[in-house]
């Protein structure tokens, strides 16, 4: 770094904004947003940090930095968006894959547009917004815009939900929909950046209803003005996400190491789980740039209620590759199966019968092995290859027939005591991070579908049998549980003690039900 540099991130202001990395010819190569200015910008030149070969790339070439304040994070976020398009940074490119940028879309052209969010515009005459790269801050952002614009979130093949209405959140039909295209217009004012104006607009509108003696559409004006403003204070983001090294590096190791096209930004983990061969249940984790991504889980229940995991392995990949699940998930970088070579096998053989081809390994739960069929995982196995031939201290690369077994933690012994001892030993894996990526999609991917039985384990602890008496409902229930605190105090109480409190002739249904004639 040099010293004009220097100085000039002692005069970094503690607010959000924007800054600006350039080359020493003054090409703008990197764009990004910060909740705090100092913190983030600094965490660049930090000799401490292990940065990842493409971030130590940008660190280097980095002679200069400027930097825009904003008066909130949300301005940030859409600011960035903003001069990403204009200068097109190619580091922006480089350290993030192209399927992490999400974009807002909206159709202008029906009669009544809805707001939606993908990852891959489309040339459908829709308008599309961005790119953002942090989905999860725009997603927060445009929620809490809602109420100040009310917007649809789905096409509306009928009538409109009157709730969100009433709550303000959408249209009102009686409007019309020029009236709804007006508003949007608006919507994509703020996005495009403009606060400040539309923020003077309100206000102005407000005070000319309060003059024309139009108090409730004043009211109406001034609470969006308000609500404007406190979007100012709301958290969107927070410094820690944007700079995670251990993740960015995981990715970016994993694909020289299975010689991958592309950086996983999506990777998809599966696992089967059943209560003693009943309730069978797979779950679909979502990790996107390394970070568990929870909106996009799914869980699949079995069709066929059996304790087979190679069966339901190759059911549940069939159904996450359809032609509807394909269009609407879109297609992951990698597939992580939890388990051994015959879960594998099912993925790979449900994929061939799906005409899909997108890389698929598993890691052993036994000895944490990563498993990788040679001609069918969708992997190009050169580097593996390369690696067996020439062995690195503490990974090793073993045949096994038609498999490859990867191991990344050789001096590790103990698989129980693994994660516990990643940073221990004198033999250390230069692939720690990858094997700590895979180990939090494993364990999220078991926790999901467990999850799933903890559900149906608490319904059917609470499940009472003053459930199945006819004509006595919930409210019946919930009156008696209250006043007798159980179903087996309930039993030890007479007629009368129960028709005092729900009456006697319901009194009379719940004791001749608990206690049954012989």
């Amino acid at each position: 770094m040099n010293k004009a540099l220097e100085d000039k991130l002692k005069t970094l202001p503690r607010t959000p904004g924007v800054y600006f990395h350039k080359s020493k010819t003054g090409e703008v190569i990197y764009v990004g947003k910060a909740a705090v200015l100092k913190n983030r910008v600094r965490q660049y030149f930090q000799s401490s940090r292990a940065f990842d070969l493409k971030t130590l790339a940008l660190v280097r070439e980095i002679h200069d930095t400027d930097w825009v304040e904003t008066e909130s994070e949300i301005d940030a976020l859409f600011l960035e968006s903003e001069m990403v398009k204009r200068y097109k940074p190619r580091y922006n490119v480089l350290l993030r894959d192209d399927k992490s940028q999400m974009f807002v879309r909206i159709d202008m052209k029906s009669e009544w547009p809805y707001v939606c969010f993908t990852r891959n515009p489309a040339d459908d005459g829709a308008e599309y917004f961005g790119p953002f790269y942090n989905g999860y801050a725009l997603k927060k952002a445009i929620r809490y815009l809602r109420p100040i614009y009310p917007y649809l979130t789905k096409p509306q093949g009928g009538r409109m939900s009157r709730l969100d209405e009433d709550l303000g959140l959408s249209p009102k039909q009686r409007d019309g929909s020029e009236a709804y295209k007006q508003n949007l217009r608006k919507l994509i004012s703020y996005i495009k950046g403009n606060r400040v104006a539309l923020m003077r607009e309100l206000e102005q509108q407000m005070k000319q209803a309060a003059k024309d003696h139009e108090f409730e559409k004043a009211a109406d004006y001034r609470n969006k003005f308000q609500a404007m403003r406190e979007l100012q204070r709301r958290v969107m983001f927070g410094d820690r996400e944007f700079l995670d090294i251990s993740k960015d590096k995981a990715l970016s190791d994993l694909q020289d190491l299975l010689s991958l096209k592309a950086i996983p930004a999506r990777i998809e983990g599966y696992d089967i789980s059943h209560q003693s061969g009943k309730d069978v249940v797979a779950s679909m984790v979502v990790f996107t740039n390394g970070v568990s991504d929870r909106a996009e889980y799914r869980k699949f229940k079995a069709k066929n209620q059996r304790n087979d995991d190679t069966g339901n392995m190759f059911e549940t990949v069939c159904r996450r590759f359809s032609g509807k699940n394909i269009k609407a998930w879109g297609m992951p970088n990698l597939l992580l199966i939890d388990g051994g070579k015959g879960q594998l096998k099912a993925a790979i053989k449900a994929m061939k019968q799906q005409d899909v081809h997108v890389p698929v390994i598993s890691i052993a739960k036994r000895e944490e092995e990563i498993l990788i069929h040679r001609t069918e995982s969708n992997i190009d196995i050169t580097a593996l290859e390369k690696l067996q031939q020439t062995p690195i201290p503490g990974v090793g690369v073993f045949d096994e027939g038609e498999y490859i077994v990867l191991n990344l933690h050789v001096g590790q012994q103990n698989a129980s005591g693994h994660s516990r001892n990643l940073g221990s030993g004198t033999s250390l894996s230069p692939y720690t991070d990858i094997t700590k990526l895979f180990q939090r999609i494993r364990d999220e991917s078991h926790r999901f579908a467990v999850s799933y039985h903890s559900t149906l384990k608490q319904k059917r602890q609470t499940q009472s049998i003053l459930e199945d008496i006819p004509g006595i409902g919930p409210a019946t229930r919930k009156q008696l549980i209250k006043s007798f605190g159980s179903v087996s105090a309930l039993k030890t109480k007479t007629e009368d003690e129960l028709a005092a409190v729900i009456g006697a002739s319901k009194a009379a249904k719940v004791f001749m039900f608990i206690h049954p004639k012989e």
